[in-house]
């Protein structure tokens, strides 16, 4: 089977490279690796990388965030005419060469699975996938507990059960595999946010779809993501205020006086986050 990996770049061109180097070693599938450059300062390698490595090299000519980025993959994928594709960051590795081969088996195992996902490390060795649904406008307060509870050694607190196979509510959006059918059906991924909270979206999504999500606990892939490589906390942060004030106004389903609540909770966060970040500097 073919299957597409879309790996969208900003600046990484190096963990491109060690990223197509992994997905070069897997067996049992056909791949064609996407890389979409999203209009960063080292495009010139990763197109470059992709002559060399006889991959599909895409430019952007606009960098309009990360949904907006790999809709730009999904959408040559979509016209190629592939059934499935893998979204995957370029700071991931797939130290299992039958990583995508299984991923497919557990996408296939039944018609309603529409977005899959392995389990998912950090360099920290500490669990990322599956996450656990968001629930009602209460927990948008739940970051006052990161403040209060000690934090699990094994995995973030948001983590649902990583040690079986199940259906679960929400997936990690570094790495991923759809069914492209579903994603022309919801008109590919929402583009409203620049970065942050396209997880709970796409949950939202499959839920309304009457869909499901798999999480595959026999696979496993690491996400050498480090944060403080990755800009201005600060800037980064407001981008979250702003997907996630989408996400409870669009997705949520609260009742007003929730969305309301969730709002003043989303808006407290960021400025004590801002606020403790200028006390560090």
């Amino acid at each position: 089977m073919r299957i597409a990996v879309i790996i969208l770049n900003y600046n990484s061109s190096d963990d491109c490279r060690k990223c197509v180097s992994f997905l070069k070693r897997q067996e049992g599938v056909e791949l064609e690796l996407v890389l979409v450059d999203n209009c960063s300062p080292d495009g010139n390698k990763v197109e470059a990388l992709c002559r060399e490595q006889g991959c599909t090299f895409i430019a952007s000519p606009e960098n309009r965030g990360y949904n907006a980025g790999n809709n730009i993959g999904l959408r040559y994928a979509a016209e190629k005419g592939y059934k499935y594709a893998l979204i995957a960051n370029p700071d991931m590795e797939f130290p299992q060469t039958d990583y995508v081969k299984r991923l497919v088996k557990a996408m296939e195992q039944n018609e309603t699975i529409v977005v899959a996902s392995s389990d998912i490390i950090g360099a920290d060795g500490i669990h990322q996938n599956p996450i656990v649904r968001d629930g009602n406008w209460t927990t948008s307060f739940n970051w006052i507990k990161g403040f209060l509870c000690k934090k699990n050694i094994d995995a973030y607190d948001f983590i649902d059960n990583y040690k079986e196979s199940h259906y679960c509510d929400k997936v990690s959006g570094c790495c991923l595999m759809v069914k492209m059918d579903f994603i022309r059906q919801i008109g590919f991924f929402d583009e409203y946010p620049f970065l942050y909270c396209e997880e709970p979206i796409l949950s939202r999504q499959v839920e309304m779809a009457g869909k499901r999500m798999y999480y595959t606990a026999e696979v496993q892939a690491i996400h050498r993501h480090i944060a403080s490589t990755k800009g201005d906390p600060v800037k980064r942060f407001q981008q979250w205020k702003r997907s996630r004030l989408y996400f409870v106004n669009r997705y949520s389903n609260y009742s007003w006086i929730g969305q309301q609540l969730a709002n003043c909770s989303i808006k407290l966060h960021t400025k004590l986050f801002i606020f403790i970040n200028k006390i560090k500097k």
